[in-house]
């Protein structure tokens, strides 16, 4: 089992920053990639960003260029920064984490962005 709880969330205004943190515990030497996804009110839940354990990163197009998804594997922690927030952020952030035994999610955290 792996263990997920994030952080970072909050009320920020169009144009702000901030970072999300995810940190992982349990079964952590397993885990393969990691990555945050995003759901806002009757929408589908979406990838924001992902990592693999070698460092590779994939982002959803409307993120390219203002977020940046990174780990310390010393801390068993992935951040997420995003930059140039929009009203369209909007959205609870769900840290992931995939091993060979299946995907593990966090309990989200709120992003709410204001115009």
């Amino acid at each position: 089992q792996v263990q997920l709880v994030e952080s970072g969330g909050g009320l920020v205004q169009a144009g702000g920053s901030l970072r999300l943190s995810c940190v992982a515990s349990g079964r952590i030497l397993s885990i393969n990639a990691m990555g945050w996804y995003r759901q806002a009110p009757g929408k589908q839940r979406e990838l924001v960003a992902a990592i693999t354990s070698g460092g590779s990163t994939n982002y959803a197009d409307s993120v390219k260029g203002r977020g940046t998804i990174s780990r310390d594997n010393a801390k068993n922690t992935v951040y997420l920064q995003m930059n140039s927030l929009k009203p369209e952020d909007t959205a609870l952030y769900y840290c992931t984490a995939t091993n060979d035994w299946g995907n593990y999610w966090g309990q989200g955290t709120q992003v709410t962005v204001s115009s």
